[in-house]
Protein backbone atom coordinates (compact mmCIF):
# COMPACT_ATOMS: atom_id res chain seq x y z
CA UNK A 1 0.00 0.00 0.00
CA UNK A 2 0.43 3.60 -0.14
CA UNK A 3 0.68 4.31 3.21
CA UNK A 4 2.13 7.82 3.94
CA UNK A 5 0.31 10.98 2.14
CA UNK A 6 3.69 13.16 2.92
CA UNK A 7 5.81 10.85 0.65
CA UNK A 8 3.14 10.42 -1.88
CA UNK A 9 2.96 13.96 -2.39
CA UNK A 10 6.43 14.12 -2.81
CA UNK A 11 7.00 11.91 -5.14
CA UNK A 12 3.89 12.88 -7.36
CA UNK A 13 5.08 16.93 -7.29
CA UNK A 14 8.71 15.19 -8.45
CA UNK A 15 7.58 13.63 -11.36
CA UNK A 16 4.89 16.26 -12.52
CA UNK A 17 7.63 19.37 -12.00
CA UNK A 18 11.08 17.57 -12.57
CA UNK A 19 11.93 18.82 -9.04
CA UNK A 20 14.82 17.57 -7.20
CA UNK A 21 13.71 16.02 -3.57
CA UNK A 22 14.96 18.92 -0.96
CA UNK A 23 12.96 21.65 -3.04
CA UNK A 24 9.74 19.39 -3.04
CA UNK A 25 10.11 18.31 1.24
CA UNK A 26 10.21 22.46 0.86
CA UNK A 27 6.59 22.55 -0.29
CA UNK A 28 5.12 20.39 1.47
CA UNK A 29 6.23 21.41 4.58
CA UNK A 30 4.54 24.85 3.36
CA UNK A 31 1.66 23.37 2.98
CA UNK A 32 1.58 21.16 6.16
CA UNK A 33 1.84 17.81 4.73
CA UNK A 34 5.31 17.38 6.38
CA UNK A 35 6.42 18.15 9.80
CA UNK A 36 9.33 20.44 10.89
CA UNK A 37 10.82 17.60 11.56
CA UNK A 38 9.89 15.01 8.83
CA UNK A 39 12.03 12.29 9.20
CA UNK A 40 9.72 9.55 9.93
CA UNK A 41 7.97 10.12 6.96
CA UNK A 42 10.78 10.60 4.50
CA UNK A 43 12.46 8.09 5.91
CA UNK A 44 9.48 5.54 5.54
CA UNK A 45 9.33 4.75 9.74
CA UNK A 46 5.87 6.21 9.26
CA UNK A 47 4.93 3.59 6.70
CA UNK A 48 6.62 0.49 8.47
CA UNK A 49 4.81 1.19 11.45
CA UNK A 50 1.75 0.76 9.36
CA UNK A 51 2.95 -2.04 7.28
CA UNK A 52 3.89 -4.05 10.51
CA UNK A 53 -0.01 -3.36 12.23
CA UNK A 54 -1.39 -4.54 8.38
CA UNK A 55 0.60 -7.44 8.27
CA UNK A 56 0.21 -8.95 12.11
CA UNK A 57 -3.85 -8.01 11.11
CA UNK A 58 -3.55 -9.90 7.91
CA UNK A 59 -1.43 -13.07 8.79
CA UNK A 60 -2.06 -13.62 12.80
CA UNK A 61 1.41 -12.56 13.52
CA UNK A 62 2.75 -10.29 16.76
CA UNK A 63 3.71 -7.03 15.91
CA UNK A 64 7.21 -7.01 14.87
CA UNK A 65 8.46 -3.51 13.88
CA UNK A 66 12.09 -4.15 14.56
CA UNK A 67 12.19 -7.26 11.66
CA UNK A 68 10.81 -4.81 8.91
CA UNK A 69 13.33 -3.42 6.48
CA UNK A 70 13.10 0.17 6.05
CA UNK A 71 13.77 2.51 3.37
CA UNK A 72 12.80 5.87 2.79
CA UNK A 73 13.06 8.23 -0.52
CA UNK A 74 15.55 10.90 0.56
CA UNK A 75 18.07 9.13 -2.10
CA UNK A 76 16.00 9.16 -4.55
CA UNK A 77 17.11 10.98 -8.03
CA UNK A 78 14.47 12.83 -10.26
CA UNK A 79 16.54 11.05 -13.13
CA UNK A 80 15.50 7.48 -11.75
CA UNK A 81 11.88 9.41 -11.60
CA UNK A 82 11.85 9.76 -15.63
CA UNK A 83 13.86 6.82 -16.66
CA UNK A 84 10.87 4.93 -14.81
CA UNK A 85 8.36 6.92 -16.54
CA UNK A 86 9.61 6.55 -20.29
CA UNK A 87 10.11 2.31 -19.47
CA UNK A 88 6.08 2.83 -18.49
CA UNK A 89 6.21 2.66 -14.37
CA UNK A 90 6.08 5.35 -11.58
CA UNK A 91 7.43 4.81 -8.50
CA UNK A 92 5.61 4.87 -5.14
CA UNK A 93 7.30 4.37 -1.30
CA UNK A 94 4.83 1.12 -1.07
CA UNK A 95 4.82 -0.44 2.53
CA UNK A 96 4.65 -4.61 1.83
CA UNK A 97 3.45 -7.20 3.39
CA UNK A 98 3.44 -10.64 2.01
CA UNK A 99 3.19 -14.34 3.01
CA UNK A 100 5.38 -16.81 1.43
CA UNK A 101 6.28 -20.23 2.63
CA UNK A 102 9.68 -19.70 4.42
CA UNK A 103 7.58 -16.52 6.48
CA UNK A 104 6.15 -12.92 5.82
CA UNK A 105 7.96 -10.40 3.98
CA UNK A 106 7.47 -6.99 5.58
CA UNK A 107 9.15 -4.35 3.94
CA UNK A 108 9.06 -0.39 3.00
CA UNK A 109 11.12 1.16 0.05
CA UNK A 110 10.25 3.11 -3.49
CA UNK A 111 9.01 0.93 -5.83
CA UNK A 112 8.61 0.79 -9.53
CA UNK A 113 4.81 -0.14 -10.05
CA UNK A 114 3.29 -0.27 -14.14
CA UNK A 115 1.86 2.78 -14.81
CA UNK A 116 -1.45 1.03 -15.95
CA UNK A 117 -2.25 -0.25 -12.52
CA UNK A 118 -4.98 2.01 -10.42
CA UNK A 119 -2.49 2.27 -7.33
CA UNK A 120 0.33 3.46 -9.54
CA UNK A 121 -2.48 6.76 -10.10
CA UNK A 122 -3.03 7.53 -6.72
CA UNK A 123 -1.33 11.07 -6.51
CA UNK A 124 -0.58 13.91 -3.81
CA UNK A 125 -1.28 13.23 -0.75
CA UNK A 126 -3.62 10.05 -1.34
CA UNK A 127 -3.27 6.68 0.53
CA UNK A 128 -4.35 3.56 -1.34
CA UNK A 129 -4.21 -0.19 0.32
CA UNK A 130 -4.27 -3.38 -1.98
CA UNK A 131 -5.77 -6.50 -0.29
CA UNK A 132 -4.96 -9.77 -2.30
CA UNK A 133 -7.95 -12.32 -0.72
CA UNK A 134 -7.71 -15.96 -1.10
CA UNK A 135 -11.38 -16.05 -1.64
CA UNK A 136 -11.76 -12.29 -3.08
CA UNK A 137 -9.14 -11.64 -4.92
CA UNK A 138 -7.47 -8.06 -5.46
CA UNK A 139 -9.46 -5.16 -3.59
CA UNK A 140 -8.54 -1.48 -3.56
CA UNK A 141 -8.92 1.21 -0.48
CA UNK A 142 -8.35 4.52 -1.59
CA UNK A 143 -8.81 8.02 0.64
CA UNK A 144 -6.90 10.79 2.23
CA UNK A 145 -3.51 10.23 3.93
CA UNK A 146 -2.24 13.64 4.85
CA UNK A 147 -3.41 16.68 6.23
CA UNK A 148 -4.89 18.21 9.74
CA UNK A 149 -8.58 16.95 9.20
CA UNK A 150 -8.17 13.31 7.80
CA UNK A 151 -5.62 13.01 10.39
CA UNK A 152 -8.03 13.89 13.11
CA UNK A 153 -10.78 12.08 12.00
CA UNK A 154 -7.90 8.63 12.48
CA UNK A 155 -7.74 9.89 16.17
CA UNK A 156 -10.67 10.42 16.86
CA UNK A 157 -11.98 6.90 15.49
CA UNK A 158 -9.39 5.30 18.00
CA UNK A 159 -10.37 7.06 20.87
CA UNK A 160 -14.12 6.19 19.88
CA UNK A 161 -12.75 2.48 19.84
CA UNK A 162 -10.48 2.87 22.92
CA UNK A 163 -13.74 3.64 24.44
CA UNK A 164 -16.24 1.22 23.52
CA UNK A 165 -13.66 -1.85 24.37
CA UNK A 166 -13.61 0.00 27.61
CA UNK A 167 -16.82 -0.57 28.16
CA UNK A 168 -17.43 -4.18 26.39
CA UNK A 169 -17.78 -7.81 28.26
CA UNK A 170 -14.01 -8.55 28.19
CA UNK A 171 -14.99 -12.29 27.45
CA UNK A 172 -16.99 -10.86 24.35
CA UNK A 173 -14.44 -8.22 22.73
CA UNK A 174 -12.82 -9.02 19.02
CA UNK A 175 -9.54 -9.40 20.32
CA UNK A 176 -6.33 -7.45 19.73
CA UNK A 177 -5.18 -8.02 16.07
CA UNK A 178 -8.68 -9.63 15.19
CA UNK A 179 -6.77 -13.12 16.43
CA UNK A 180 -7.64 -14.92 19.56
CA UNK A 181 -4.05 -15.53 21.21
CA UNK A 182 -4.03 -19.42 20.78
CA UNK A 183 -4.27 -18.74 16.88
CA UNK A 184 -0.82 -16.57 16.96
CA UNK A 185 1.22 -18.11 14.31
CA UNK A 186 4.84 -17.51 14.56
CA UNK A 187 5.82 -17.21 11.15
CA UNK A 188 9.33 -15.37 10.56
CA UNK A 189 9.86 -12.29 9.16
CA UNK A 190 12.22 -12.66 6.55
CA UNK A 191 15.56 -10.96 6.48
CA UNK A 192 15.49 -8.46 2.87
CA UNK A 193 18.15 -11.14 1.62
CA UNK A 194 15.57 -13.69 1.23
CA UNK A 195 12.96 -11.62 -0.23
CA UNK A 196 11.87 -12.24 -4.07
CA UNK A 197 11.08 -9.11 -6.01
CA UNK A 198 12.11 -7.75 -9.50
CA UNK A 199 14.42 -4.59 -9.98
CA UNK A 200 15.53 -1.52 -11.66
CA UNK A 201 19.30 -0.86 -12.49
CA UNK A 202 20.65 2.19 -13.48
CA UNK A 203 24.57 2.00 -14.33
CA UNK A 204 26.89 4.61 -15.13
CA UNK A 205 29.48 3.31 -17.64
CA UNK A 206 32.20 3.97 -20.39
CA UNK A 207 30.37 3.93 -23.99
CA UNK A 208 32.41 1.70 -25.62
CA UNK A 209 32.09 -2.36 -26.61
CA UNK A 210 31.92 -5.57 -24.55
CA UNK A 211 30.35 -2.92 -21.47
CA UNK A 212 26.91 -4.84 -21.97
CA UNK A 213 28.01 -8.04 -22.57
CA UNK A 214 29.98 -8.02 -19.55
CA UNK A 215 26.83 -6.76 -17.58
CA UNK A 216 24.57 -9.08 -18.66
CA UNK A 217 26.79 -12.03 -18.07
CA UNK A 218 27.42 -11.00 -14.83
CA UNK A 219 23.38 -11.09 -14.16
CA UNK A 220 23.37 -14.74 -15.91
CA UNK A 221 25.69 -16.17 -13.45
CA UNK A 222 23.68 -15.27 -10.74
CA UNK A 223 20.44 -16.57 -12.76
CA UNK A 224 18.90 -13.52 -12.85
CA UNK A 225 17.00 -12.58 -16.50
CA UNK A 226 16.30 -9.31 -18.27
CA UNK A 227 13.02 -8.20 -18.73
CA UNK A 228 13.97 -4.44 -20.32
CA UNK A 229 16.41 -2.21 -21.23
CA UNK A 230 16.95 1.31 -21.89
CA UNK A 231 20.59 2.64 -23.10
CA UNK A 232 20.41 6.54 -23.26
CA UNK A 233 22.95 7.88 -26.18
CA UNK A 234 25.96 10.00 -24.66
CA UNK A 235 25.77 13.62 -24.85
CA UNK A 236 27.86 14.75 -27.84
CA UNK A 237 31.69 14.98 -26.24
CA UNK A 238 31.09 12.89 -23.37
CA UNK A 239 32.29 9.73 -22.97
CA UNK A 240 29.82 8.10 -20.42
CA UNK A 241 26.52 7.15 -20.55
CA UNK A 242 23.56 5.29 -18.27
CA UNK A 243 21.87 1.97 -18.92
CA UNK A 244 18.73 1.12 -16.93
CA UNK A 245 18.19 -2.65 -16.84
CA UNK A 246 14.92 -4.09 -15.53
CA UNK A 247 14.70 -7.86 -14.08
CA UNK A 248 12.24 -10.42 -13.47
CA UNK A 249 12.12 -12.36 -9.99
CA UNK A 250 14.61 -13.20 -8.05
CA UNK A 251 16.23 -13.18 -4.93
CA UNK A 252 17.81 -10.01 -3.27
CA UNK A 253 20.87 -12.38 -2.17
CA UNK A 254 21.61 -13.00 -5.63
CA UNK A 255 21.12 -9.48 -6.69
CA UNK A 256 23.33 -7.69 -4.43
CA UNK A 257 26.16 -10.54 -5.43
CA UNK A 258 25.57 -9.13 -8.94
CA UNK A 259 25.54 -5.72 -8.23
CA UNK A 260 29.10 -5.46 -6.41
CA UNK A 261 30.54 -7.50 -9.27
CA UNK A 262 29.49 -5.03 -11.86
CA UNK A 263 30.68 -2.29 -9.95
CA UNK A 264 33.71 -4.23 -9.74
CA UNK A 265 34.11 -3.35 -13.72
CA UNK A 266 36.46 -0.95 -14.89
CA UNK A 267 34.32 0.49 -17.14
CA UNK A 268 31.27 0.92 -14.59
CA UNK A 269 31.29 4.51 -12.86
CA UNK A 270 30.58 4.53 -9.15
CA UNK A 271 27.58 3.05 -7.46
CA UNK A 272 24.79 1.08 -9.24
CA UNK A 273 21.12 2.45 -8.26
CA UNK A 274 18.92 -0.52 -7.51
CA UNK A 275 15.32 0.03 -7.26
CA UNK A 276 12.81 -2.88 -6.25
CA UNK A 277 9.97 -3.37 -8.67
CA UNK A 278 6.44 -4.75 -8.27
CA UNK A 279 4.15 -5.83 -11.14
CA UNK A 280 1.20 -6.59 -8.28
Amino acid sequence: GIINGTTNFILSEMRDKGLPFAEVLKEAQALGYAEADPTFDIEGVDAAHKATLMASIAFGVPVQFDKAYVEGITKLEAADIKYAEQLGYRIKLLGIARRREQGIELRVHPTLIPAKRLIANVEGAMNAVLVQGDAVGATLYYGKGAGAEPTASAVIADLVDVTRLHTADPEHRVPHLAFQPDQITELPVLPIDEVETSYYLRLHVEDKPGVLADVTRILADQSISIDAMLQREPEEGEAQTDIIILTHLTIEKNMNAAIAKVESLDAVTGKVVRLRLENL
